[in-house]
């Protein structure tokens, strides 16, 4: 394939000579990324948000790392198993499943009596991915050429979990101070008529610079139910990006909740394809912003049957010199009528460096149908404060509560109450 990047670099020049070492499948998802190499603000997608600096870092080769990662997980698997359990303290009768650099640590498990199995596939027993965009998507066809396995989720039908199975993702350095890219993969797989809960935890060791390139796919079958969260808590000094893609058939429902707590940069985007009739999608968001961070929040949802819901909730709120991004799309085709569609954007800004740029979207061809979106930017109306002053707060309390009744919305929709407990609490430190 003709190259049309032009934004070598030694990375990149690196990756060239892994073509020909890679299986097939994985070489031909690198020769797509070599196509289009990191992405540009001149690509309308990335302009407002600029990934020079991940696609300049001089990462280390990821083929090598991999036996460097395997031998630091066999000699500190103790510890690993200690930081996860940090990170997400959970419950004694709950499912955790831990990997270090997309490489499994622990929780591998299969219960024929509850109807899961959850596996661990090599990147050569595993495909490298059915939904997500490796075609336009740099991020992802890097993600599909260099990832190392598969944490493969399956629910067969009718099994019903009551506990959420929690995943939690660690990046750092085994042994090398040079920058790291790692590519986790998850697949989940929900059986007609399952039900379950996927909680998704970022977390670093260390305060080495890093990339952290996932990408999770959900295939929801007929009348399954999947409730999805992504917790990003890595360190400052991280990069992030995500790829969240769901395909849902008919009569099934998918939620994903995204929380957006660490990590220099983030980028997420998370599609969702609603291909079965009488499919229902929520996708919801909230993002702390502070420092020079940037957060950007990419959404798309294709109503591809008729009569099909969707809602769409993502807030932010922006301190100090930190910036955000939302685009969300909602597209609904010819033949899906009865299709009823709801996008809200808010975001508070809390000083006057801070900044958003947001992009909300309806694109539709079917006449039958109920679609709403809208975007709100400001900072605390000066009349509610004021109210609460006069009743007895001083400024910073009435700025504060004003700010966590905003945030609370969210907080409010998880339905894990070890997850809303921790954001809650988590919340209320960084207010203060």
């Amino acid at each position: 394939m003709t190259e049309l990047t032009t934004n070598s670099t030694a990375f990149v020049d690196r990756l060239r000579t892994l073509e020909t070492k890679l299986p097939a499948l994985q070489a031909n998802a690198l020769s797509r990324f070599l196509y289009l190499g990191f992405p540009e603000i001149s690509n309308e997608e990335w302009r407002f948000t600029d990934v020079s600096k991940l696609a300049g870092a001089d990462y280390a080769n990821p083929l090598t790392t991999i036996e460097a990662d395997l031998s630091y997980i066999e000699a500190n698997r103790y510890e690993l198993i200690l930081a996860a359990e940090a990170a997400i303290q959970p419950a004694a009768d709950a499912t955790s499943v831990i990997l270090f650099n997309g490489l499994p640590v622990a929780g591998e498990d299969q219960d024929p009596a509850l109807g899961v199995s959850i596996r661990y596939l090599s990147s050569a027993d595993s495909a490298a991915g059915e939904i997500a965009d490796t075609e336009s998507n740099p991020f992802t066809a890097l993600n599909a050429a260099l990832f190392p396995g598969t944490l493969q989720i399956t629910a067969t039908a009718g099994a019903a979990l009551e506990q959420p199975i929690e995943v939690v993702l660690i990046s750092g350095h085994a042994g090398s101070s040079a920058p790291r890219i790692t590519s986790p993969r998850i697949v989940i797989q929900a059986g007609e008529n399952s039900q379950l809960t996927i909680v998704e935890t970022y977390i670093s060791l260390g305060s080495g610079t890093s990339l952290t390139n996932t990408v999770t796919e959900a295939l929801v079958s007929r009348s399954a139910i999947v409730d999805h969260y992504r917790v990003n808590d890595e360190a400052k000094s991280s990069w992030h990006v995500s790829a969240l893609a769901a395909a849902l058939d008919a009569s099934s429902v998918f939620s994903s909740h995204s929380i957006n707590l660490g990590a220099a940069i983030i980028r997420n985007e998370a599609t969702a394809l609603l291909r079965g009739e009488h499919a229902e999608c929520t996708l919801n968001g909230l993002s702390l912003g502070d420092g020079d961070r940037l957060i950007d929040n990419h959404t798309s949802i294709d109503h591809a049957s008729a009569n099909c819901n969707s809602h769409e909730v993502y807030k932010a709120i922006l301190n100090d010199r930190s910036r955000g991004v939302f685009n969300g799309k909602i597209f609904v085709r010819l033949d899906a009528q009865k299709t009823d569609a709801k996008q809200t954007n808010k975001t508070l800004l809390l000083s006057p460096e801070a900044r958003v740029d947001t992009k909300p979207q309806l694109e539709i061809l079917a006449d039958d149908v109920k679609c709403t979106h809208g975007a709100t930017i400001g900072q605390l109306d000066p009349s509610q404060v004021f109210y609460l002053r006069s009743r007895g707060l001083s400024e910073g309390e009435a700025r504060r509560l004003l700010t966590y009744a905003f945030a609370g919305d969210i907080v409010l929709r998880l339905k894990v109450e070890r997850l809303q407990t921790a954001l809650d609490e988590r919340l209320r430190v960084w207010l203060a």
